[in-house]
């Protein structure tokens, strides 16, 4: 057998190995994948890496409209988010709740600056995040109500708990949004 075949063989030899080793770790149950208990360095680098690259790659084809700065979104926005994302995303002023605290990976605080941009924001609220307790909220709610949503995200980090409390105080009901909308509605962008 030549070199080349031999360094082949001990290639193949080593990824068998490899293979049989993880298989034997996962059906031994050996990670712990408890919310109480973090992941390990490595595992946590490699998970955030392939959902950040994941979001950037289905978000890329995303248009974004013109008018999220738009008042009107944003109080509706600001309703949504009141309703279904501060138990674990929190706002201006409020403490870590129950729900937040026990969730691996916690839930990012959104009132904080974030890197994202408003299409990849839009793709994690409309499809969820796997394995993260974050919700596809596309199944139940229209693009429009979601961005919306989004709107207000990208008004969030510059709100005080005062500002945060007019406009949910403001915003419509979201019982009214959805009846107003009848719920859900098929949507017809392939890219999102």
């Amino acid at each position: 057998m030549s070199n080349a075949g031999r360094r082949w063989s001990l290639v193949a030899g080593a990824l068998l190995t490899l293979l049989g080793a993880v298989a034997v770790a996962v059906y031994a149950g050996i990670y712990n994948v408890a919310a109480d208990v973090p992941h390990t360095q490595p595992v946590y680098w490699l998970f955030e890496t392939v959902r950040d690259r994941s979001i950037a790659s289905r978000a890329r084809d995303i248009v974004v409209p013109n008018e999220l700065s738009d008042p009107a979104r944003i109080s509706s926005g600001a309703g949504q988010y009141a309703e279904m994302c501060s138990v674990c995303h929190l706002a201006p002023g409020m403490k870590r709740t129950e729900i937040s605290r026990g969730l691996y990976p916690r839930a990012p605080e959104l009132r904080r600056k974030t890197d994202l941009t408003a299409a990849e924001q839009f793709w994690i609220v409309k499809h969820g995040v796997k394995m993260t307790g974050m919700p596809a909220w596309g199944v139940t709610h229209d693009d429009k109500l979601l961005w919306d949503v989004v709107a207000f995200l990208r008004k969030l980090p510059e709100l005080t708990q005062e500002q945060y409390e007019v406009l949910v105080k403001n915003a419509p009901k979201h019982e009214e949004l959805m009846q107003e909308r009848g719920g859900r509605h098929q949507h017809g962008d392939k890219h999102e």
